[in-house]
Parts: C-alpha cells; sequence; structure tokens
C-alpha cells in the first residue's frame, strides 16, 4: 500500500499576473526526478475559500504523485511546499495525502 500525493498549485501569483510557463515545467522535472512518475491535470480548476465574509476564488492545476516511501515524501513534499509557497508568492499551496492500493 503506498500513499497518493495531490498538488494544487496556482495559475496565478497573488497580485493576479499569470505565473510563467516555465515555472510548471519546472514543478513537472522536481516531482519527475523525485518520483519517477506523475500525472498532471492540465486543465485549469477553481477553488473557492471563504475568510470571514469575504469568499476567495483561485484557479489551479494539480499534480499527482505516487509514493510507497510515505516518510521520504512527506519530508520531500513538505519542504517543496514551502518553496513553491515561496516562489509562487502565494500564503498556501494545498497538498492532499491518501491512502491507495494498487491492484
Amino acid at each position: 500500500m503506498g500513499k497518493e500525493y495531490d498538488l494544487f498549485v496556482p495559475l496565478y501569483y497573488s497580485d493576479g499576473s499569470r505565473i510563467e510557463p516555465e515555472k510548471f515545467e519546472q514543478i513537472q522535472r522536481i516531482l519527475l526526478s523525485q518520483f519517477e512518475g506523475l500525472t498532471f491535470f492540465p486543465q485549469p480548476n477553481q477553488g473557492f475559500w471563504k475568510i470571514r465574509d469575504v469568499v476567495y476564488r483561485d484557479e489551479i492545476v494539480i499534480y499527482r504523485i505516487v509514493a510507497q516511501n510515505t516518510r521520504a515524501a512527506r519530508k520531500f513534499l513538505r519542504r517543496l511546499k514551502k518553496e513553491l509557497e515561496r516562489d509562487l508568492k502565494q500564503e498556501k499551496v494545498l497538498i492532499i495525502e491518501r491512502d491507495i492500493e494498487t491492484l
């Protein structure tokens, strides 16, 4: 049994300007190098969240990876999350972890 991770990566910086395509290519290279495989969902998805009475909206793409070594994956993804938040000028980048079983 392994873990599946979804990285929700925004298409826009916090100031509203579009994130450069090279940044997404770099994320793909990093994930492929670390996990030797990934699935990229390039179609824009909308995320919404509410803080007090204000509703925020963001457009994101999703990268999905599968890992057998959970400890190493978590360590790597925590570090990557901080780097993405800094480089993409985001308050938070969402990474979801799920248990999986493969057939």
